[in-house]
């Protein structure tokens, strides 16, 4: 949902509806742009400054410097889901996609998790794919039946997400142990990493175990949302022979 214009941008800012992202030129200088910065800051919404000729790709309307994609989905709350996950006696599993900026791959991702009962997704506010049709194709609608959260500090939540009980799992190649050898039938976080950069280093020294997945052939590494499938079979299969 693309919506363009001064007026029509500040009137989705202050209604409750989700957005996933804002558009606005750069070097704008006047007071509703500012008043546009200083509400997308306050609610957390990610702020992208870009050339004219970026939003006059978006839109061929009249968008006076500035446009909002407006959220498919409804952004869950971390804190309040593992608590009620703790409280109804599961175990919840949970995936953090860092950095994973491909729409069809972090749909593909959205799939397997569904197929997988997994409790939810968790991404960053900025460097992820957007969500959008082409994001709901791909996970063949899963989209609309899993928790989705998304955060502007990852190390709090992990943090947090341990001090709760979680075992932090990270997926990365640079790992010695295989994911077959791990332990991974606990409530847990597992991370994925970009194809590119792999996981952050500072979310690396978080994890409280790093494994990976054995690859026999010529190729160095899997796509994204291949190897977070298979993370997620093997753990639900470690759970299934526990």
């Amino acid at each position: 949902m693309i919506i363009y214009g001064i007026r029509p941008v500040l009137e989705l800012l202050r209604s409750d509806k989700e957005v996933e992202t804002i558009f606005l030129q750069k070097d704008l200088k006047s007071e509703w742009a500012s008043e546009i910065k200083k509400v997308s800051k306050e609610n957390s919404i990610p702020l992208k400054f870009v050339p004219k000729f970026k939003l006059n790709k978006l839109t061929k309307k009249n968008h006076q410097g500035v446009i909002a994609i407006g959220s498919i989905i409804s952004y869950q709350n971390f804190e309040n889901v593992l608590s009620c996950e703790f409280e109804k006696g599961n175990d919840p599993i949970f995936i953090l996609l860092d950095r994973i900026t491909d729409v069809r791959n972090f749909g593909s991702i959205c799939r397997s998790v569904e197929a997988n009962g997994i409790t939810g997704v968790i991404i960053p506010n900025r460097e992820s794919a957007l969500i959008n049709e082409i994001a709901m194709k791909a996970s063949a609608g899963a989209l609309n039946n899993i928790n989705i959260f998304r955060t502007d500090n990852f190390r709090g939540l992990l943090k947090y997400a341990k001090n709760c009980g979680l075992c932090i799992v990270g997926c990365s190649e640079k790992s010695n142990k295989n994911i077959y050898e791990a332990s991974l039938n606990k409530p847990s976080i597992i991370i994925i990493g970009s194809e590119k950069n792999g996981i952050s280093d500072n979310l690396l020294l978080i994890c409280d175990e790093i494994i990976k997945i054995p690859i026999s052939g010529k190729t160095s590494s899997l796509n994204a949302s291949v190897a977070a499938g298979i993370a997620l079979y093997e753990q639900k299969r470690q759970f299934s022979t526990s």
